[in-house]
């Protein structure tokens, strides 16, 4: 086992832990949609450009969650969000 830090699998991991949390219908919809793109990043196989643009995405999508009506759902979406722009910007500069 690599102790090599995934960003991938670590953007997949805080939105889905979001899944199971009683998060507000609107939260839970951008979740749901940034949850399904971060697996397409997790799952690999995509080229860096998509990755980069996958990852934009989730970005867009979480910065429209103001609150999910849960703390530990709000801890998630903050740690997706540095996940996800340090995603971005590491095939930015690729």
């Amino acid at each position: 086992m690599s102790d090599e830090f995934d960003p991938a699998a670590a953007l997949y991991e805080h939105l889905a832990a979001t899944e199971e949390l009683p998060v507000e219908r609107e939260a839970g919809w951008r979740l749901g949609e940034a949850q399904a793109l971060a697996a397409e990043i997790a799952d690999g196989g995509l080229d860096d450009a998509t990755v980069a643009r996958r990852a934009d995405e989730i970005r867009t999508l979480l910065a429209e969650v103001d609150g999910t009506g849960d703390p530990d759902a709000d801890d998630r979406v903050a740690a997706a969000r540095e996940v996800a722009t340090r995603i971005a910007n590491r095939s930015d500069d690729g």
